[in-house]
């Protein structure tokens, strides 16, 4: 079973075997290939990419095979695509923690102010763009996990049912979180987290940091208004 039955009350699932070791080995290797090219890098390490759906064909392939839309098409439909993906890394030099948010951007090809859309910024030279509620409704996140993931390691903390009620600012976060216990989601290597943009989310810093590695997809099911255009759809 991929989900439980309160997937849409919660926000998220999490979804074990997922990839198998010659689909994480071989993205890895490309990744690899990547790394060169361009990132947020500590020494010799890259420990974040961006556009992956541009520049590495695996990720596209991964994009768009048959496991990773099996955890989608239920609730996205079977005419969803990919529409960003990113890489991210802990390792004791870039061993972050990332504060209580929801995602709330979107990349896409050429800025053009539209009703319900900002503010804008840039990201890799990619313009993105706050997404009105509406929109973030019917996407979906996959959070495909290549390394394995225990409490020690920074996994993600998540508020369940907060993708349900609209952007939160930062009284409401408070709120919320004292009132709902948040979740820590350990994922084995292979599997996935499957959430919903607007869930509130947040990691530590790991205590114990080794590699943390994540391919995030992102995935939508309709055209954005006004001439806009995502900035890949896979």
């Amino acid at each position: 079973m991929l989900y439980d039955n309160d997937f849409e009350e919660y926000g998220f699932a999490i979804c074990p075997d997922v990839l198998d070791t010659d689909t994480i080995e071989n993205l890895l290797a490309q990744l690899r290939e990547q790394e060169d090219s361009g990132g947020a890098q500590e020494g010799q390490t890259v420990y974040a990419m961006r556009n992956l759906l541009q520049t590495l064909p695996g990720v596209r392939s991964l994009a768009a095979s048959r496991p990773v839309r099996a955890l989608v098409e239920p609730y996205l439909g079977a005419d969803c695509f990919a529409v960003r993906a990113i890489f991210f890394d802990k390792l004791p030099g870039a061993n972050w923690k990332v504060p209580w948010h929801q995602d709330l951007s979107v990349a896409v090809a050429v800025r053009k102010e539209t009703e319900g859309f900002g503010p804008w910024s840039r990201k890799a030279g990619v313009p993105h763009v706050q997404a009105p509620i509406s929109l973030l409704e019917r996407m979906l996140t996959v959070r495909l996990h290549l390394d394995a993931c225990p409490l020690t390691n920074g996994p993600l903390r998540v508020v369940p049912g907060s993708h349900r009620l609209g952007r939160l600012n930062v009284e409401q976060i408070e709120a919320l979180r004292a009132e709902i216990n948040e979740v820590p989601c350990e994922i084995e290597c292979g599997g996935a987290l499957v959430m919903r943009p607007l869930l509130l989310h947040a990691s530590s810093a790991a205590e114990f940091p080794v590699h943390r590695r994540v391919l995030h997809i992102e995935y939508a099911n309709s055209p954005l208004p006004n001439g806009l255009e995502w900035y890949t759809a896979v």
